[in-house]
């Protein structure tokens, strides 16, 4: 699963054995122009997690391969270091939520920015 995000928008990728499912979304209001772009990455993986189990693309008890860009968050999730972000922190609750309640087990991979499918979904609007 590939993820991304800025002050406008957030994208993810899912990838499986059979097929690759791209989306994106504008923020909602509450988060438009308010999140900063770490932020809206975790914004972009708890709504990527919570979009794939509700279409049946992730299932109890998956393997998740994560695909994370970003050395902090990378180093943030792999190892449960805590964040002074208060934002971050709530996410981060809530996709430990998911993996939990789902027995998902996950598989964090740090990737260069270059390889994340999702940033490019954020980058081009009409797609």
């Amino acid at each position: 699963m590939f993820f991304d995000g800025n002050a406008k928008r957030i994208s993810w990728v899912i990838q499986t054995n059979n097929s690759i499912t791209e989306q994106k979304r504008e923020h909602v209001d509450i988060y438009l122009d308010k999140v900063t772009n770490q932020q809206s990455k975790y914004i972009g993986l708890h709504v990527g997690m919570f979009w794939g189990i509700g279409t049946f693309i992730i299932k109890n008890q998956d393997l998740v391969k994560i695909a994370i860009d970003d050395k902090s968050m990378f180093e943030h999730l792999s190892t449960d270091q805590k964040s002074h972000d208060e934002f971050i922190e709530r996410r981060s609750y809530f996709i430990k939520q998911l993996i939990e309640q789902r027995k998902l087990k996950i598989q964090y991979e740090l990737i260069t920015p270059d390889k994340n499918l999702a940033a490019k979904k954020i980058q081009c609007k009409g797609a």
